[in-house]
């Protein structure tokens, strides 16, 4: 297993017990405050900002101010960024032109730790926001998401890797199993893929199947599980205080 790590503000990514991410999908700023202030109570790992659900997502000076306020919130706490497109699973269409813009906005308005980069649009515009987010010293995660069906492990593997390709600082994918096989291909790829790069990897297997990917990370080279305090950004979520849990009986050392 490779022991590459990437620091995200406080915590360390691909050492020790996979971190815990709890997401915030309010629709508007107040909603966004207060589902900030509960979590915060609860101290995650990161928080993931899933701006695709925030009604003032295409209004630059909205996302910047709710943005900085969500910053004041959470304290020492890491911040990643997302805005995640209805093709992979996210809450609104956006054209790529549109894409690139709210993900420079949010380079641009300095509250985040980490902007989360969709591995399949315009090949040269995404490089280019890697570009724009490094020099922000903002973390990338490049992600892909299959909320249909499980791709074979080769699959899998040459995606993560493409992205490792790309600059991502750490790389992730999610897919859909319909059947026990799926999931261990899931986790067949993900061991292999993190013995061959030299990047945090992040990933899982959705749906109530999948759950297992969810607290096996230490074991299988998944650095960072997504956990619900309240509403859940994707199926198979389990609440955070169960995951730490889980994390710990199932650590390695």
């Amino acid at each position: 297993m490779n022991q590459a790590t990437v620091k995200l503000r406080n915590i360390t990514l691909g050492v020790g017990r996979p971190k815990i991410a709890v997401p915030i999908t309010g629709k508007t700023a107040d909603e966004i405050g207060e589902q900030a202030q509960k979590i915060v109570t609860v101290k995650p790992d990161v928080v993931e900002w899933r701006i695709d659900y925030f009604d003032g997502v295409l209004d630059a000076g909205q996302l910047t101010q709710t943005g900085q306020q969500l910053r004041q919130i959470l304290g020492d706490i890491a911040l990643l960024t997302t805005f995640r497109t209805k093709g992979e699973g996210g809450e609104l269409a956006l054209a790529d032109d549109g894409y690139f813009k709210v993900c420079e906005t949010v380079l641009q308005g300095h509250f985040t730790d980490a902007l989360d980069i969709e591995r399949f649009h315009d090949e040269t515009a995404v490089k280019g926001l890697v570009g724009e987010a490094h020099e922000e010293n903002v973390v990338v995660i490049m992600s892909n998401h299959d909320f249909d069906k499980t791709p074979a492990a080769d699959e899998i593997q040459s995606r993560l890797t493409g992205m490792v390709e790309l600059g991502a600082d750490v790389a992730k994918m999610a897919v859909m199993p319909h059947n026990a096989n799926d999931v261990l291909t899931l986790l067949t790829a993900t061991t292999k893929t993190a013995a061959s790069v030299n990047q945090p990897l992040i990933t899982m297997s959705m749906g109530d199947l999948g759950k297992v990917s969810r607290i096996a990370g230490e074991t299988f080279g998944s650095a960072l599980t997504f956990a619900t305090v309240g509403a859940a950004s994707a199926p198979g979520q389990i609440p955070l205080q169960n995951l730490r849990q889980e994390l710990e009986d199932l650590k390695l050392n």
